[in-house]
């Protein structure tokens, strides 16, 4: 028995101009039929795009991507609590795909399904994201410099945690928490109880440009503004920030961190260089009151 199993997945193509066939990949969703997981991550980093496409609308492009997400959220809420759309019982990435956003003759496509085996499902969906988007998306804007490094996603500036927690024998089972305010609602992916809720968002800042990490930070900002309207949810949010390779782009890194730092919820915003004391955080937290 080799423990692996079968997995879906399909990708999120813009396609700026159906004629001449011009189109970039900018999102992937992955599901695994065995546990239900599933997992969607989508690029909005515009300045990658507007250097493929001058003439892209920046506003609507970043409406859609939200609206996407958004609904997305959606369906993977449904989905962990038995939801199933078709009549096998059994779904797959490109089912899921299109009853958030159906097939039609819009600029974001999905693409035919893959398919394949796994026994780490976080780490086979980073590397379907790397392969498939973040690798193009990055040489788009600006010719890349010689020896240039990929960007880190969200994904692998929460990974040292993960990993520091097993090591410590902290076996926290975070769990998607769901915050609702009067017109709109949030679903923290990793959040844990110990009297009260605890939910650990990492970011990573690592963008190609100042205008992209900043606005990364206000997004959820304004998200989150949105969502404290009118909720009486208690949630400890702690940020978890990665800083962009690029030292010249620090004074953006910064400024992100403060948009951050005054958001609704927000209760920390950690450099990922302080990774340690997050760690310690959890666990004396977990030693001293265990979940409940």
């Amino acid at each position: 028995m080799t423990g692996k199993r079968a997995y879906s997945y399909t990708i999120l193509r813009y396609v700026h101009d159906v004629v001449s066939g011009e189109a970039l990949n900018v999102g992937v969703v992955m599901h695994m039929s065995a546990s239900q997981e599933v997992q969607m991550r989508t690029n909005k980093t515009i300045g990658r795009l507007r250097g493929a496409f001058p003439d892209l609308d920046r506003r609507a492009f970043v409406s859609a991507m939200e609206a996407i997400d958004r609904s997305f959220r959606a369906v993977a809420g449904r989905l962990t609590e038995g939801f199933r759309s078709n009549s096998s019982g059994w779904i797959d990435a490109r089912t899921l795909a299109l009853s958030v956003l159906p097939a039609d003759d819009s600029a974001l496509q999905w693409s035919l399904m893959g398919t394949g085996l796994t026994d780490d499902f976080e780490r086979t969906f980073d590397d379907l994201y790397e392969r498939y988007v973040a690798r193009h998306l990055a040489g788009t804007a600006k010719p890349p410099t010689k020896g240039a490094t990929r960007r880190r996603t969200d994904e692998e500036i929460w990974r040292p945690v993960r990993d520091r927690l097993a090591h410590r024998g902290i076996d926290i089972s975070f769990e998607p928490r769901k915050v609702a305010g009067a017109h709109d609602w949030i679903e923290f992916s990793r959040a844990w109880k110990n009297g009260r809720w605890h939910a650990y968002e990492p970011l990573s800042m690592d963008l190609a440009d100042a205008d992209g990490i900043k606005d990364k930070a206000r997004r959820w900002r304004g998200h989150l503004a949105a969502v404290a309207e009118g909720t009486s949810e208690q949630v400890d949010l702690h940020f978890l920030l990665g800083r962009p390779q690029n030292a010249m782009l620090n004074d953006a890194y910064e400024t992100a961190k403060a948009i951050l730092q005054h958001a609704p919820f927000a209760k920390e915003v950690v450099d990922e260089d302080n990774v340690d004391d997050l760690v310690a955080s959890i666990e004396q937290e977990y030693r001293g009151h265990g979940p409940s």
